[in-house]
C-alpha cells in the first residue's frame, strides 16, 4: 500500500520481461475498439479479455484448456492497446496493455519460445514531490485445473501444502493436480528493487493466487517513471517441467552463467578442530584431501568463522581484514592459503561481507556507516551484529577492500554468511513460508533513491566486481530471512537453501527438505548447497553440539548419495583424517557431480520426496539411475510404476543394486523394495537389448554417467571409453548374455596405450551377467574392447 499523505502516483505501461523500460522497444500498436476482444497468442497460449468482466482468461493451447480464470489488473478502466515489442532476453513478443482508472497501465506479454505469460508495469510520480511505495499487487487471477480443490496443492517455499493453508511464498508458487502432475507454475524473474511474493486463497472453488512486491520504501521523485518486477505464469503438463523452464527464464533474463563447482569441505562441523580449524591441522587436512579424496572429486577447502578478530558482542568477531592474534592462524591466513594451493585445492574462507559490529572501537567515528532504525540507532539483529549501509560510498569502498584483500591472502572461495544483513531487515530464523521481516521499518538509507533490495543486490555486485570471476561466491544463506532469496539470483555461484544442520531438529533431513522442493534451481540459477553430508560414526560436532553422530553405514551412505543422485553441492565436514576407511568410500563414491538431468518422481505427493531419477543422455546411450530414499526412522516400501517414474512403460530394464553391489530382478511396469530406517538404494537401470550393455560401473553411485564415456556394440563387441582413477579399481558390470542368444565374453582387450592399466574378466557370479576388472596406476582415459562369441 502506499504511505499516506503522499501525492498521487499512477501506474504506466512497460511491455517487457525485463526489469527496466530500457530493455525493450515497442513497434506497431493497435487500438482496440471497447466492443472488440481484444487477442494475443503464441504457440502455447492464448489471452483472451472479457470486456464485458474487464478481466482476461488464458488458454493452455494444446488442449484448448482455460487455465487462469478472473486474472483481474487492479483498476483497469477497460481501454485496451496491442503492442508489439522487443524483450533483450526473449526477442519479439506482442503485449494487451490496459490503462487503468488512475491514468497508469499494465502490460501482459507474449513470446514465441517461451511457455509463459509474462506481467509487467510501471509506476510513475505525477505529483511534485517524492512518494514512498511500501508494496504493490499488480493483479490477482484464479487457477482452474478441473479438480476440486481438495485434491489439489500448492509448492512453494512454504512447503507443500493445501492451498487455504500456504503463509505465502518467495518467488514462486506452483499450483498442482498430484495424481496427474498439471500445474500451473507462478513466479518473479526478477526482484531487482522489490521482494516479489505469492499467496494463495480458495475463492468459488477455485484457488486464487496473489501477487504482490515488497518494497519496503520504494522512493519516487516527481515526474519520474520507474518499472517493477517481471512475473511469469505457465500451464504445464508436468509442472516439474514448469517449474524447471521457469529457472531456465531467470537464467536467461539475468545472463547467469554457471561457475563449475567442486566438492568441498568445510572446516565448521568437524568434531576435530571444528570452527575455523587451525594452521598446523588445515594444513595437515589439506594434504589428506590431496592423497586420497581430491582424484574423487573434492577440490576446496574451506576455513570457517573463528580466525577473524575483533570482538564479540552480537554474534562473531567480525574484522574480516585482519586475523585474531589469539586464534589458531598466528602467521596469518596467507601461509595456510599456499599450503591449501599447493595441494592442487582452491582455497576458501568464511566471512560476513554486509555487517559488522558496530560497538567495535574501529567504528567509534564510522557511526554513519551503518544503517539505522526509524529510533536513530544502528539497525542490529541477534547473531546477524550491525547491517552496513551497502548504500554508503565509504562502505562500498571498505567491502571492496575487504574483499581484495581476502584474495589477495590467497582465497578463491568465499562462503559469504549473514547475507541478509545486506536487505536491512530482521532475521527470521528459520524462514521458509512469508513472515512480516518489517522491510522497510528503518530510516531511509545513505542514498534514499535506493530500494533495500536494490542495495543488496548492489552490494553483490560490488563483490562480484572487486575480486572478478577467478572467485566462486557461495551464499549463505536465505532460511536467515528469505528476502535474500529471489535478491541473490543471478550474483552467486551457489546458495545455502536451508539452515545449519540439524538446527531445526531434523538432522539428516534439515537441507534435503528444502534442496528437494527447490532442486529446479540447481544448475540452472545456482547450485542447490544443502549443508555438509556428515559421515561420522558417533560423537558430535564441537561447532554444534546439538548436532548428533550419523551411526550406521546403511544411515551414512543416505545423504551423500541423495546429493549426488539430484547432483546438487557436496560438502563435507567430518574430520576426515579419523574416518573409518568404509567412510572414506562413501565419499569416494558420491562427491563427484553428473551432468544429467536429475528430478524428484513424488514431488507432489510428500514434502520429502522419496524416489529419484537421475537421466544421462551425453554419450550414444541414456543411463538412468533410481534413487530410493527412507528417511523416516522406520522400516518402508517405496515404489512406483516405470511410467510415472519417468522410464518407458512397457520396456523390461535390467537392474543393479549399486551399495550391494549386486544385480536385481528385471524391473518391468512398476518396482516396490523394502528399505529399512534411514536407508537408501540406487539402482542402475538400462533397458534390455538382444546383445550383452553395460549397466553399472563401480568408480560412482551415478554408475556410467560420470565415467564411462562412450559404449558401442558392433559385429559381436562391446567397445568403450572410461575415465579411470589411479589405484582405483574399476569394475563393468554387465547384463544381457542371456538374451539375443547365448553370450559368452571371448577376450577382453584395451585399445592404445595400456601402460600400467590391466583388464580381466571376473568369475562369473551371476545369471546373465558378467563383470570385468580395469586397473590402472595412474588416472587416464583408456578404450576397452570385450569380444562375444554365441
Amino acid at each position: 500500500m502506499i504511505r499516506k499523505k503522499q501525492l498521487l502516483f499512477f501506474i504506466a505501461l512497460i511491455c517487457s520481461v525485463g526489469a527496466f523500460a530500457g530493455q525493450e522497444r515497442i513497434h506497431k500498436i493497435v487500438v482496440q475498439k471497447a466492443k472488440e476482444q481484444p487477442v494475443i497468442t503464441n504457440k502455447f497460449l492464448t489471452i483472451n479479455y472479457n470486456v464485458a468482466g474487464k478481466n482476461l482468461e488464458v488458454i493452455f493451447k494444446s488442449g484448448n484448456k482455460t487455465f487462469l480464470k478472473n486474472v483481474t489488473p487492479k483498476g483497469i478502466n477497460g481501454t485496451v492497446t496491442k503492442k508489439e515489442t522487443v524483450s533483450a532476453a526473449f526477442g519479439k513478443g506482442n503485449a494487451l496493455v490496459f490503462n487503468t482508472s488512475d491514468g497508469g497501465s499494465i502490460s501482459f506479454a507474449l513470446y514465441p519460445s517461451q511457455p509463459f505469460l509474462f506481467v509487467n508495469q510501471t509506476v510513475k510520480n505525477s505529483g511534485n514531490d517524492f512518494v514512498d511505495i511500501e508494496k504493490l499487487n499488480p493483479l490477482s487471477f484464479s487457477v482452474d485445473l478441473n479438480k476440486p480443490v481438495s485434491k489439489l496443492k500448492t509448492l512453494g517455499t512454504g512447503g507443500l501444502l493445501d492451498a487455504d493453508k500456504n503463509p505465502g511464498s518467495y518467488v514462486f508458487l506452483t499450483t498442482v493436480d498430484p495424481a496427474t502432475r498439471n500445474g500451473v507454475v507462478a513466479g518473479w524473474l526478477t526482484n531487482e528493487k522489490g521482494s516479489g511474493v505469492l499467496f494463495s486463497s480458495v475463492n468459488n472453488n477455485l484457488i486464487e493466487i496473489k501477487a504482490q512486491i515488497d518494497y519496503g520504501r520504494f522512493r519516487l521523485a516527481a515526474g519520474t517513471t520507474e518499472a517493477t518486477e517481471t512475473l511469469a505464469i505457465g500451464y504445464f503438463t508436468d509442472a516439474r517441467l514448469g517449474e524447471e523452464q521457469f529457472a531456465d527464464a531467470i537464467a536467461k533474463q539475468q545472463n547467469i552463467k554457471l561457475k563449475p563447482r567442486t566438492a568441498v569441505y568445510c572446516t565448521w562441523y568437524s568434531e576435530k578442530n571444528g570452527g575455523a580449524g587451525t594452521e598446523s591441522e588445515t594444513i595437515k587436512l589439506a594434504g589428506f584431501i590431496k592423497d586420497q579424496l581430491e582424484p574423487f572429486g573434492m577440490g576446496a577447502l574451506q576455513i570457517d568463522d573463528e580466525w577473524q578478530a575483533g570482538g564479540k558482542f552480537s554474534g562473531p568477531r567480525r574484522g574480516f581484514d585482519r586475523v585474531d592474534p589469539k586464534g589458531g592462524y598466528p602467521n596469518g591466513m596467507t601461509k595456510t592459503a599456499e599450503a591449501i594451493k599447493n595441494d592442487g585445492l582452491i582455497a576458501g574462507i568464511w566471512w560476513m561481507p554486509f555487517s559488522r559490529n558496530h560497538q567495535d572501537p574501529e567504528y567509534k567515528d564510522r557511526q554513519h556507516w551503518f544503517a539505522k532504525r526509524l529510533n536513530g540507532k544502528p539497525y542490529e539483529t541477534s547473531w546477524g551484529g550491525t547491517s552496513l549501509d551497502l548504500t554508503n560510498p565509504e562502505v562500498q569502498n571498505h567491502i571492496s577492500y575487504v574483499a581484495k584483500k581476502m584474495q589477495g591472502w590467497g582465497y578463491n572461495y568465499f562462503k559469504m554468511d549473514g547475507l541478509w544483513t545486506g536487505t536491512v531487515t530482521e532475521q527470521v530464523y528459520i524462514n521458509d513460508g512469508y513472515k512480516n521481516d518489517s522491510i522497510g521499518n528503518n530510516k531511509p538509507l545513505f542514498n534514499p533513491m535506493k530500494t533495500q533490495i536494490e542495495a543488496y543486490r548492489d552490494g553483490l555486485r560490488l563483490l562480484r566486481h572487486a575480486v572478478g570471476n577467478e572467485v566462486f561466491l557461495s551464499g549463505c544463506c536465505v532460511s536467515q530471512n528469505m528476502r535474500s532469496f529471489g535478491a541473490s539470483m543471478g550474483l552467486v555461484n551457489s546458495m545455502r537453501i536451508g539452515p545449519d544442520f540439524n538446527h531445526d531438529g531434523e538432522s539428516i533431513r534439515t537441507g534435503v527438505i528444502r534442496a528437494s522442493r527447490l532442486y529446479f534451481l540447481n544448475g540452472r540459477v545456482w547450485w542447490n548447497d544443502p549443508d555438509p553430508s556428515m559421515l561420522r560414526e558417533n560423537g558430535k560436532s564441537t561447532a554444534d553440539p546439538a548436532a548428533d553422530g550419523i551411526g550406521s553405514l546403511t544411515r551414512a551412505r543416505l545423504l551423500p548419495s541423495y546429493v549426488a543422485v539430484s547432483k546438487q553441492f557436496f560438502l563435507s565436514s567430518d574430520w576426515l583424517p579419523d574416518l573409518p576407511n568404509d567412510r572414506i568410500e562413501i565419499m569416494k563414491r558420491s562427491m563427484a557431480s553428473h551432468t544429467g538431468i536429475a528430478r524428484p518422481v513424488d514431488a507432489f505427493d510428500k514434502s520429502l520426496p522419496s524416489i529419484w531419477l537421475a537421466t544421462d543422455h551425453k554419450t550414444n546411450v541414456q543411463r538412468n539411475v533410481i534413487g530410493l530414499f527412507n528417511w523416516a526412522t522406520t522400516p518402508q516400501k517405496i515404489g512406483s510404476s516405470t511410467k510415472w517414474t519417468g522410464l518407458a512403460d512397457k520396456t523390461v530394464y535390467y537392474a543393479f543394486d549399486f551399495w550391494e553391489n549386486k544385480p536385481l530382478s528385471n524391473i518391468s511396469g512398476s518396482f516396490a523394495m523394502e528399505l529399512p530406517a534411514e536407508s537408501c538404494k540406487i539402482i542402475a537401470v538400462r533397458a534390455k537389448s538382444n546383445h550383452p550393455v553395460v549397466v553399472s560401473t563401480s568408480q560412482h553411485v551415478t554408475q556410467g554417467m560420470i565415467d564411462l564415456l562412450k559404449e558401442d556394440w558392433k559385429d559381436g563387441a562391446l567397445s568403450g571409453t572410461s575415465k579411470l582413477i589411479a589405484g582405483d579399481d574399476y569394475e563393468l558390470r554387465i547384463a544381457g548374455l542371456n538374451d539375443g542368444g547365448k553370450w559368452k565374453l571371448d577376450k577382453a582387450s584395451l585399445i592404445g596405450d595400456t601402460d600400467g592399466t590391466t583388464i580381466k574378466v571376473l568369475p562369473q557370479q551371476e545369471n546373465g551377467w558378467v563383470r570385468v576388472l580395469v586397473k590402472s596406476n595412474k588416472s587416464q582415459v583408456v578404450n576397452w574392447k570385450l569380444r562375444f562369441v554365441k
